[in-house]
């Protein structure tokens, strides 16, 4: 491996970038080790044999005139058993095992290998010697946890049509050879794949299936389906990592990817130390046994906060290739972005917008873009839903990142700093917010429940008109309404408190599932018909406001999911009973 060794020598130094020349031979984005500390870098121009190279780790102390190594292949990580439950940092290196080997503090070049390379793997093969293989092609299986059961596959760029030797079952370290292909080709549990370039795949199909996360005003209003984008965009404390830990605890993806890109080290701290103690519901067993952590705090490298997002979507593909489900929750592209732009500016770069680089929509696009749903290789079904938080200073959404990221997805969770300030959680706003999902998973939610389309829409519609009935109202009263408007404003707020509020610390309200959530909205809308009617005949707003119904329904949203059908049902009927006697009470006679 020295042969393949190209050596250079430092010439300039800027903050994370260094400059570099004789490294003619080396391509672009291959890795590079840097100085006498051999720091971990990656070229990301190149001419001339002159390099540029972002370091991810300190330089300080560095000099010119310091050894630079190139190894002539790109920044790739190692994809293999042992991913699920570890705590990485940007560039794939276990901060766990690193912590336990030099304390709190990273030292320069310190490198582990990312995959336990002495642990021994229990394997089952799945083809024999002699089998047609192709790209992609799962071989055997091996459980990584209680809850993966990962799927070995034959490596995307190998050439060999068929398999001259595999293991019998039994237990490999992930450096054991497993099989070899008739071209001397060696297969391992363990594979790289460069963070940059998208892990191929046969076929990308359309979304027909919501990513259910239990979060009622997501599900049912703003819907994201599995292998979308979304971005939940909002200001300093309305609840953005809050809602994304809800998403990531609740939602029904197989495979759980949270980067925390460039937040406080206080937050990701929070993460570090809640996520391994949450139970997860589906199991009953740890979240961590589903759930890959890439922790890259703002006091850490800004090149490392850069590449983490790669990181990250990275491995999603790879589980996506043997047909999971992955969802990714990137915390938060707004200090990604940022990075971005600290690189641009050492470089010298002419700035866009607020400063940003002007390819900074491309670096979007190429991020949120691996998403989807698709035919792996191998034939499976896997897909990769991206859930991006965005931080706009002072919850600004005009500003360069939200406007661009709003180019790139298709599911739009604005969180209201109003709702967040009045404790209502989630808070997304139902104004700002849409999805452009809700047509293509109707079908599935037709198959759950009918009524969804035309309960979503016309709760909608009710909460638009309610907030502009609420103008008129901040001018002039609620008095001065008819009963026929000021209904509005009694449902929404009944919509507001019995449907979007829920309760985090709840262990009923914290998750809803489909079919309660549907029943619930639902009978709120029947009462505003049923509300509607009695005004029409004469009575008094009052009465219908002081109805027990109306509280009845609000407290559904507490009752134990066994029970709830039950309790709709009797609710249902209470509301009936209660708007029949008083349209009775109420009933007009023609005295024409």
């Amino acid at each position: 491996m020295t042969d393949n060794i190209v050596k250079g020598r430092i010439t300039r130094i800027s903050g994370p970038v260094i400059y570099a020349e004789g490294l003619d031979s080396c391509g672009l984005y291959d890795v590079v080790d840097c100085g006498d500390a051999k720091l971990i870098g990656e070229i990301i121009r190149l001419k001339n044999g002159k390099a540029t190279i972002q370091v991810y780790e300190d330089d300080s102390g560095m000099h010119i005139g310091e050894e630079v190594l190139c190894n002539r292949r790109p920044l790739s990580l190692r994809l293999g058993p042992g991913l699920v439950g570890t705590i990485y940092d940007g560039i794939q290196r276990p901060l766990e095992n690193m912590y336990n080997e030099s304390g709190a503090f990273l030292l320069p070049g310190q490198r582990n290998t990312p995959l336990d390379e002495e642990k021994k793997w229990h394997f089952v093969p799945a083809v024999s010697a002699g089998t047609e293989i192709k790209p992609g092609q799962i071989i055997g299986t091996v459980k990584e946890t209680s809850s993966v059961n990962h799927k070995i596959m034959i490596p995307p760029a190998t050439k060999g049509k068929s398999l001259k030797t595999i293991v019998a079952e039994g237990s490999y370290t992930i450096n054991d050879v497993i099989a070899e292909t008739e071209l001397g080709e060696k297969i391992f549990l363990a594979q790289y794949w460069p963070v940059r370039k998208p892990r191929p795949y046969q076929e990308k199909l359309t979304v027909t299936e919501p990513l259910l996360t239990g979060q009622r005003v997501i599900d049912v209003f703003f819907p994201l389906s599995k292998g979308g984008t979304a971005a939940i965009p909002g200001g300093f404390g309305t609840g953005k990592t809050m809602t994304q830990h809800a998403i990531a605890k609740w939602c029904d993806a197989d495979i759980i990817i949270y980067i925390g890109c460039g937040e406080r080290g206080n937050e990701m701290t929070d993460v570090l130390t809640e996520f391994p103690t949450l139970i997860d519901p589906r199991t009953g067993r740890s979240l961590m046994e589903r759930t890959i952590l890439i922790a890259n705090t703002s006091n850490m490298p800004v090149a490392a906060r850069e590449v983490s997002l790669y990181s990250g979507i990275t491995l999603a593909e790879y589980y996506r290739d043997m047909g999971m489900a992955v969802a990714i929750m990137a915390d938060s592209t707004s200090r990604w972005a940022e990075a971005l732009r600290e690189l641009s500016g050492r470089m010298e770069e002419m700035p866009a917008e607020e400063g940003f680089p002007a390819y900074l929509p491309t670096r979007l696009a190429e991020f949120y873009e691996r998403a989807g749903r698709v035919t792996s290789l191998c034939g499976e079904e896997g897909s990769v839903s991206v859930i991006g938080a965005v931080s706009p200073p002072g919850g600004d959404f005009s500003e360069p990142v939200t406007q661009h990221t709003k180019r790139f997805i298709r599911c739009f969770w604005a969180l209201d700093r109003e709702l967040a300030n009045a404790r209502h959680y989630p808070a997304i706003g139902w104004i700002e917010s849409y999805s452009e999902y809700a047509d293509e998973v109707k079908e599935w939610w037709d198959k759950l429940d009918s009524r969804w389309a035309d309960v979503r829409q016309e709760a909608l519609d009710l909460l638009k008109k309610e907030q502009r009935l609420q103008q008129i109202v901040r001018l002039i009263g609620p008095d001065a309404l008819p009963d026929s408007e000021r209904i509005v404003l009694v449902v929404a707020e009944m919509i507001k408190n019995g449907f979007l509020q829920q309760n985090a610390f709840d262990d009923i309200d914290v998750y809803s599932v489909p079919e309660k959530q549907i029943l619930i909205l639902s009978l709120i809308i029947e009462f505003l018909k049923r509300a509607r009617n009695c005004i029409k005949q004469g009575t008094p707003l009052v009465k219908i406001n002081s109805l027990p119904v109306r509280e009845e329904i609000i407290r559904i949203k507490t009752t134990i999911p066994n029970d709830a059908l039950d309790k709709i049902n009797q609710v249902k009927m209470h509301l009936e009973e209660q708007f029949d006697s008083l349209e009775k009470l109420y009933n007009k006679v023609d005295i024409g």
